[in-house]
């Protein structure tokens, strides 16, 4: 893939831009970026087809688009299979369907959503909400973070058994704040370090 200077962000949600203010800055500081919250998932699959489209007909050879969406509760396969599509109906090549072109797409699938990479580096959880109880990761439940079914609703439900949260999770906030914090090399979510290493093969 050739070396990108900027990277145009599709995102599900304005929390997922609020984790990478906080998190780009510090591991990524060449890159210039554009972050683009698309207003949910049911928005954003049907928005998608039409950037793309758009994109493909003035993308300066050293921009990329990378897209990022929680799995939820669909299958991982068919939601990056769509996604593939998308970029290839728009002739865009992407990491997995580069046609013998530089890839200028990245799908990225976050499993099952962004609350899951927080239970990948409880520390920065910790660093961020100095209450929250650090023997989490021990945790039989919360040892595989990729695997926590609805990972918002539990980390909601950790986060106000110590009295954050009260009247219901402020997303976006909790983007902003564990994004400061989180270290890429130590967080345990594959999905997370998949994506992580797309960025770092942006980069070259």
């Amino acid at each position: 893939m050739t070396r990108a200077e900027h990277v145009e962000f599709l995102l599900e949600e304005e929390s997922m831009g609020a984790f990478l203010e906080g998190f780009l800055p510090r591991f990524f500081p060449a890159i210039t970026y554009e972050l683009h919250p698309l207003g949910g998932k049911g928005n954003m699959l049907q928005k998608i087809p039409g950037r793309l489209k758009g994109y493909a007909s003035w993308l300066p050879e050293n921009w990329c688009i990378v897209i990022l969406i929680d799995q939820n509760s669909q299958d991982c396969h068919r939601l990056k299979a769509q996604l593939e599509e998308f970029a290839q109906t728009a002739g865009l090549p992407t990491v997995t369907h580069p046609r013998g072109e530089a890839a200028r797409v990245i799908n990225r699938i976050v499993m099952h959503s962004l609350e899951a990479w927080y239970f990948g580096d409880w520390d920065a959880v910790c660093q961020a909400y100095p209450r929250a109880p650090r023997d989490i990761p021990r945790r039989a439940r919360y040892r595989n973070p990729d695997a926590i079914p609805n990972p918002a609703q539990n980390f909601e439900h950790v986060m106000q058994q110590v009295g954050y949260f009260k009247t219901g999770l402020r997303k976006i906030e909790a983007a902003r704040e564990i994004g400061r914090y989180l270290e890429a090399d130590r967080n345990t979510s594959h999905s997370f370090q998949v994506f992580y290493r797309a960025l770092k093969t942006i980069l070259g």
